[in-house]
């Protein structure tokens, strides 16, 4: 048997959307499904103005690509008030998002296809070069902002999240592994920009808890305050599991750490420790692959050491040493870099260069530049030893030809 004839555009637009069925369509509008069954028959009836409003916004095409003829009489929609009717924010450096004719749609499939290679780019991040992976993130990031215009919907939502992610990617890789905060900056704002096209307050909440990194290195404790502050207000939207609440804990105990308040940054750790030993019931993000019992363990670890705690800070990092997966390369750079300072300032030097090369090593391997940035604290730290040859034969390994014009460079 034939098929009954329907508003094939009407349909097209809805899958390409991600509205799998009429039901979720309808859920969406907050009409009842048998008025979406009526707008995808044959002659579909014009819809409320309301209605069609939210139809092109959700769907991302105006009316007559969707298949609607306008009734006898009714003048035609003016093509340049078309183009603005689905222009939501100015997300990631696009303009004005126009209402797509049905040709430019992309499938909803595009959603899945750009999410994976999202996913691959965080897992690599572990292992591979930040100057070559960041690269790659901005460009899968560019590919993203050209996808956005072309999708609609729950499409356009999945879409957006994926490059809110990437672009969080990219932040993180230019603050903590490339030194550069002035451009992490800019690529967290991006990421803050696709979040909110993703509505999604969870990844909203973790950028905007990146960028209090920002001022907190610098000192500047208001500033990463009020970040903190907006991270925490977005969580609340969430719902965030105890593992986010804990992080967000941390990541203002480092900056307070950075600002010299210690006693408060260690109330915060405690706060945290007690927010994972009580857990909740909502799970983590799967994009929160940053944080664990053994990262805060470091975080404890290294505020002991800015507040003088050294016997507390070295038992703490010698257990985030034992217990760190055998992934966490970049970590470990972290981690002989704090051993070291606790060594340096308890006056052991041969013990101090002893962690500050093992530290080294594993910067050959993967390269880190907050792991660097520990040795070179740990070396200035060791200015007093500096004729002891435990200190010459670090100098060896920390001055060679690329390290010297890299710190030349800073």
């Amino acid at each position: 048997m034939s098929q009954p004839a329907s508003n094939t555009r009407l349909r097209s637009a809805r899958h390409a959307a991600g509205y799998r069925s009429q039901q979720e369509l309808a859920t969406a509008l907050g009409v009842g499904v048998r008025q979406v069954r009526r707008w995808e028959s044959e002659s579909p009836p014009w819809p409320h103005p309301d209605l069609q409003q939210a139809l092109t916004q959700l769907l991302g095409q105006d009316m007559e690509s969707l298949g609607f003829t306008p009734p006898a009489g009714r003048d035609r929609p003016d093509p340049v008030r078309r183009s603005l009717v689905g222009a939501t924010v100015a997300a990631v450096g696009l303009a004005a998002v126009p209402i797509q004719s049905a040709t430019a749609m992309q499938p909803a499939s595009v959603a899945a296809d750009f999410e994976a290679v999202t996913r691959s780019h965080r897992r690599l991040y572990w292992s591979v070069a930040p100057a070559t992976l960041q690269p790659a993130a901005i460009a899968h990031a560019s590919l993203g902002c050209a996808l956005l215009p072309e999708t609609a919907g729950q499409t356009r939502r999945a879409v957006a999240a994926a490059l809110a992610e990437t672009w969080m990617l990219a932040g993180r890789i230019e603050f903590f592994d490339l030194c550069e905060p002035e451009r992490a900056s800019q690529t967290l704002l991006r990421a803050l920009q696709a979040a909110g096209e993703a509505d999604d307050p969870l990844l909203g909440a973790a950028i905007l808890a990146h960028t209090a990194f920002i001022p907190g290195w610098d000192g500047r404790r208001d500033a990463a305050v009020e970040r903190m502050v907006a991270a925490r207000t977005y969580a609340r939207r969430g719902p965030a599991s105890a593992e986010f609440w804990a992080w967000l804990d941390a990541v203002e105990a480092e900056c307070e750490t950075r600002c010299g308040n210690t006693q408060t940054a260690l109330h915060l750790i405690g706060h945290a420790e007690d927010t994972l030993a009580a857990g909740s019931e909502h799970a983590s993000p799967a994009w929160m692959d940053w944080f664990t019992p053994v990262r805060l363990a470091a975080f404890k670890g290294n505020t002991q050491l800015k507040a003088g705690h050294l016997p507390q800070a070295r038992t703490t990092l010698l257990g985030v040493l034992d217990n760190m997966p055998a992934t966490e390369d970049k970590q470990r750079t972290v981690i002989c870099g704090d051993l070291a300072a606790v060594e340096a300032a308890s006056g052991n030097p041969e013990a101090a260069c002893d962690y500050a090369c093992r530290a080294l090593d594993q910067l050959e391997i993967t390269w880190y530049a907050m792991g660097m940035d520990r040795v070179r604290e740990v070396r200035r730290a060791l200015a007093p030893h500096q004729n002891q040859q435990c200190v010459r034969d670090l100098d060896e390994r920390l001055y060679g030809w690329s390290t010297t014009v890299s710190a030349l460079a800073r």
